[in-house]
């Protein structure tokens, strides 16, 4: 046991049961914690059931794994890119028509079905030949930089928590011996979290700020703590409860009068945005290739992870959750803690089905300060910029070459420019309107450029750290 605990964040573990089951478990929840910020997020914009999203994301996640022969370390939580879809249908969260935009996603999550077979028949060398490094390099540093956005204005809602929450997570994760040293997320969380309790609880003071009362250190609206909403919230929350209604599933759509012409508007106008999640799929794939060192695109294969992306997506939708996808936040912490084992993940996977049965638990973690999930995004998105850059050193691509420079140069700038200027760039497709964010724009580039521009000194299959540093996100 000393030796194990001497390597302890010092080099990748492949194999978690060496640090003891307790450990492991301690592990999940870093991991559980790492995408609840953003995953609850979703719910939280749409009207959908934040229990709901729990219970699926940990379910599709196993679901995942199942279909992947458990090799992959990825979690699933809610997909941001079928916001625009729920809007589109249910704009202001209605809960009659949340059930039509959810049957809409599902329709999409069989894109993922066909998508799959293509790469079964074909093989991944066809279609991964297209994102080489000097691609997929840049766009996984702009990652990190586009959603530092979200970070950074989190982190404003109360800098001082912010930072003990980035404080935490950098000391241990240094200066942390055993199994401090990869919980640094987890550890940032907790200290941030209590800090912030002892100190609402001793010195707040209810202040309105633009219509909604928070609870502020010293009566400063600088100093947002809690909304009372959701302390209101969490005070009146069950203490077990079920995760979902059956009236807000699409089942449940059915048992009465349905709108036939709202089902096709739903499935037109959602279905297209696969097209765009299917392409974020096959990167965050590689990037957990990149950072585990492995290359899942080839085992278990990108016919099978699309296919447990699909069918989470599928399976979650249908029972009125959002649309899963593989999560950047876990990647991060993969980076971090060094452990690689998928065990670990589907140790938090259970933990999320568990923890979607008690509504006070739900409560709980609604209302976790912004300012702390702000302080350790910081921290992840940061991680997953270091792993592109480290991806472009590693695979030495040639920056001497005029056309390397020529893409990562317009990967970046549209990245960030489209993602901090208009937000997105839409166009209609009949009925649809189709929206691509920053970083789908610069990948279609990128691939674009690569495809056409003379000079490729890339080979899918033969330059074995490119072929496990693939990775963009829309």
């Amino acid at each position: 046991m000393k030796k194990t605990k001497s390597v302890i964040g010092e080099e990748g573990i492949y194999d978690a049961r060496v640090l003891g089951s307790p450990r492991m478990l301690v592990l999940g929840f870093q991991h559980m914690f790492a995408m609840f910020g953003a995953t609850v997020l979703v719910p939280a914009l749409t009207g959908l059931s934040v229990s709901s999203t729990l219970l699926f994301a940990g379910l599709g996640t196993l679901l995942f794994h199942l279909i992947s022969k458990g090799k992959v370390p990825a979690f699933l939580g809610s997909s941001f890119a079928f916001l625009a879809g729920y809007w589109a249908i249910a704009p202001n969260g209605e809960a009659e028509l949340l059930p039509y935009a959810c049957f809409g996603v599902a329709c999409a999550g069989l894109l993922y079905v066909i998508l799959s077979a293509l790469f079964r028949a074909f093989g991944p060398q066809k279609v991964m030949r297209f994102f080489p490094p000097i691609v997929t390099g840049p766009v996984i540093i702009a990652i990190g930089l586009t959603l530092s956005s979200s970070a950074i204005t989190n982190s404003g809602s109360c800098w001082w928590l912010a930072v003990i929450a980035i404080a935490v997570v950098i000391v241990a994760n240094i200066w942390g011996k055993g199994m401090a040293k990869i919980i640094p997320i987890l550890l940032g969380v907790i200290i941030s979290y209590t800090v912030a309790a002892v100190i609402g609880s001793i010195w707040g003071q209810p202040v309105d700020i633009d219509g909604t009362t928070y609870l502020c250190a010293f009566g400063n609206e600088n100093f947002k703590i809690f909304s009372q909403a959701a302390l209101d919230n969490l005070d009146s929350a069950a203490w077990l409860g079920l995760p979902f209604r059956w009236n807000d599933t699409v089942f449940g759509l059915f048992g009465g009068k349905v709108d036939t012409g709202l089902l096709v508007t739903a499935v037109i106008t959602i279905v297209p945005l696969s097209l765009a999640t299917m392409v974020e799929h096959i990167g965050d794939i590689c990037a957990i290739s990149s950072t585990c060192n492995r290359n899942y695109i080839e085992d278990p294969g990108l016919h099978r992870t699309l296919l447990g992306d699909g069918l989470a997506t599928v399976l979650a939708s249908l029972f009125g959750a959002p649309a899963n996808t593989t999560y950047g936040e876990n990647t991060g912490v993969l980076a971090l803690s060094k452990v690689y084992d998928p065990r670990v993940i589907r140790i938090a996977a259970a933990l999320a089905v568990i923890f979607s049965f008690c509504p006070k638990f739900a409560a709980l973690i609604i209302l976790m300060p912004t300012a702390t999930i702000g302080g350790v995004s910081l921290v992840l998105y940061g991680m997953i910029s270091a792993v592109g850059v480290r991806n472009v050193v590693e695979n030495k691509v040639d920056f001497t070459k005029s056309r390397n420079v020529i893409i990562a140069a317009l990967i970046l700038v549209l990245s960030i420019g489209i993602s901090y200027g208009p937000g997105a760039i839409a166009f209609n497709i009949g009925e649809a309107t189709i929206s691509l964010s920053g970083l789908a724009v610069a990948a279609l580039v990128g691939i674009i450029l690569n495809a056409v521009l003379p000079g490729k000194d890339y080979v899918f299959g033969k330059d074995i750290l490119g072929d496990t540093s693939v990775s963009f996100k829309v």
